[in-house]
């Protein structure tokens, strides 16, 4: 009998429902035409909620200002103040962040030498990080994206004058090093990023001396060069993104001569420019975020001041922004967040 690709069947022996991989399509480390267990899976089944998890940063403390490895959560779907998940395998800030509903990873970073470490945990456990791979380019203020199976790492510094359009990827179920994606449309640093299943965008960013205001954007499952999007409501970079399936913010940054409190918004699914969403809680930069379905939360900033502050939003309406509660340590986690509950799930 011939099997069709995408068939399901009820499994007797093991009481699952299964789906057969057709011949061109391997999954993790399930080879093509196996059948393969269908996922079922939620945060609040995982972690009782969605985990927010922010790793390594830069800060006032302890003095002299410091490079922390802390890696650090919060439950998005109450409010509270951070707390202590385990700690990456060295200090460094400017990392990336992505993740599925199991794994949260981190890439890049400056330590102070430029480094291409990959490193992950398991959302669901405390823990030490742990060797993932490496990037094919080492970078500094990357932004990355993900869908349940591949984070996509876009953008950052090379060197302290130099960026990079190189677009990495990798798939989150293994492990092993990064493989070419395509390129952004110009060498940018310290973009913006927020997903749906099916589209990774990247916003803003900057190229000495230019500051970028486009959204560009690539289908998460092809690879390719990133195409227009829109454009945001003001240029800026050091802000950070976040998303649920349907709508993306960026929000905060820098923009001269100022940080900014703005939060933009764009439905993902369609193309056209940003609209105003509301205001954070503080004007800042060099910030992370995270999200659920309903909610998305910034936290922490290096400038204007140091603040360890986390705030959020109801992603499905508008609006200002609301106290959440305090990282453990105050200072930057740009790029740094990551969810098992964010809009690429």
């Amino acid at each position: 009998m011939t099997i069709k690709p995408g068939a399901f069947r009820f499994n007797t022996d093991s009481m699952k429902l299964e789906i057969f991989r057709g011949a061109n399509v391997g999954i993790g480390t399930l080879a093509a035409g196996q059948w393969e267990e269908i996922q079922a899976t939620s945060p609040e089944v995982q972690t009782g909620g969605t985990r927010g998890l922010f790793a390594g940063g830069f800060g006032p403390s302890p003095s002299p200002a410091t490079r922390y490895d802390d890696i650090q959560y919060i439950n998005i779907d109450s409010t509270g103040d951070a707390i202590d998940f385990g700690s990456l395998s060295g200090t460094r800030y400017g990392n990336a962040g992505f993740s599925s509903r199991i794994r949260a990873i981190w890439a890049g970073g400056i330590t102070p030498a430029t480094i291409d470490t990959i490193e992950f945990v398991s959302i669901a456990s405390g823990g030490d990080a742990t060797d993932f791979g490496n990037l094919n380019v080492a970078r500094y203020y990357p932004a990355a994206v993900s869908n349940s199976t591949r984070g996509i790492i876009a953008g950052g510094f090379t060197g302290p004058s130099s960026r990079t359009d190189a677009i990495d990827y990798v798939t989150m179920a293994s492990t092993g090093d990064a493989v070419d994606f395509g390129n952004l449309s110009d060498n940018i640093r310290s973009l913006m990023s927020c997903n749906s299943p099916t589209r990774g965008v990247w916003a803003g960013g900057q190229d000495d001396p230019s500051v970028f205001d486009s959204i560009q954007f690539v289908t998460i499952s092809t690879l390719g060069n990133t195409a227009d999007f829109g454009d945001l409501t003001l240029g800026r970079f050091y802000g950070a993104g976040c998303s649920n399936s349907v709508r993306g913010l960026i929000g905060g940054g820098y923009a001269a001569p100022a940080s900014r409190n703005n939060i933009d918004y764009i439905e993902i699914a369609t193309l056209g420019n940003a609209k105003d969403f509301g205001d954070l809680t503080q004007a800042r930069h060099e910030i992370g975020a995270v999200s659920s379905p309903t909610r998305g939360c910034w936290a922490g900033s290096w400038q204007p001041t140091q603040t360890n502050l986390i705030d959020y939003v109801q992603i499905p309406s508008l609006g200002d922004a609301i106290d959440f509660g305090d990282l453990i340590k105050e200072g930057l986690q740009q790029e740094s967040g990551c969810s098992n509950g964010h809009g690429g799930l």
